[in-house]
């Protein structure tokens, strides 16, 4: 995109205030749901946006998308955009791109491609601003800004601000995906409990699903509800950085 002789805001200093704040809690806050939350927080206050999604890169190595955190999204989309999105070759291409839908295609175009159709119609969303995380050739991690019908296109002052954000995201990411992927042994439930900071209830339901007990079992044994336990099984696999239980038994060890 060619951004020669484009006017860029000047930032006033209660913004640098705001960026300053936003790289530091990119870098410090330990939870990496946690930050994802916050930063799409933080951002509104510089970005004008209406809704926005921000997904992890697959650290089984698949071209895919996980982990996602919503901000004024009612589903997750990942599915429609593995499956309709014309931009799938940059997302995975290992390089850190910042961009404008209507920068990829033309407006008489995009409105007739499918997936507008399925992803932004629905949502009554019209623009969109992408951010595709990577580092060292490898992505990490992908934001996505949508504005509603009848706003204005996201201009280049908005790609500017990402932009001095870009590389902070992606070195965090990075950093996060390779520490998990540096964890060949299987760690004890202890070990776990320590690494990742399980609360006391978190260990307990640990413990219980190594040992293979079911979800009415679980339940009873702590007289909580489905819907509670289905919480703490989430909350576990957000510390970890897992998706599922199969994932949770290629971590852990099954006996201490």
């Amino acid at each position: 995109m060619d951004q020669e002789g484009v006017h860029m805001r000047t930032l006033e200093t209660n913004d640098w205030m705001i960026l300053n704040n936003i790289i530091y809690k990119i870098h410090t806050v330990r939870d990496l749901t946690e930050m994802r939350e916050q930063f799409l927080d933080q951002i509104k206050l510089l970005i004008d946006f209406d809704s926005a999604d921000f997904f992890l890169a697959d650290r089984s190595g698949a071209n895919a998308l996980v982990d996602p955190v919503l901000y004024n999204v009612e589903e997750d989309q990942s599915a429609h955009y593995d499956e309709l999105d014309y931009s799938r070759g940059i997302l995975y291409s290992g390089r850190t791109l910042i961009y404008r839908e209507t920068d990829l295609i033309s407006e008489e175009q995009r409105v007739e491609t499918e997936y507008y159709k399925k992803v932004y119609m629905p949502n009554k969303w019209h623009y969109s601003l992408q951010v595709i995380l990577a580092r060292h050739k490898e992505f990490v991690g992908c934001i996505t800004f949508y504005r509603t019908i009848g706003k204005e296109n996201f201009e280049y002052d908005d790609i500017f601000i990402l932009d001095v954000l870009k590389d902070h995201l992606a070195f965090r990411l990075y950093n996060s995906k390779k520490q998990f992927e540096v964890v060949e042994e299987k760690l004890t439930i202890s070990e776990a409990v320590r690494k990742f900071e399980l609360t006391r209830k978190e260990h307990t339901v640990l413990k219980m699903l190594m040992e293979g007990k079911t979800v009415d079992e679980i339940c009873d044994a702590l007289t909580i509800t489905s819907n509670t336990l289905k919480k703490h099984i989430l909350n576990i696999y957000r510390k970890l950085g897992i998706n599922n239980r199969v994932q949770l038994f290629k971590m852990i060890k099954e006996m201490e």
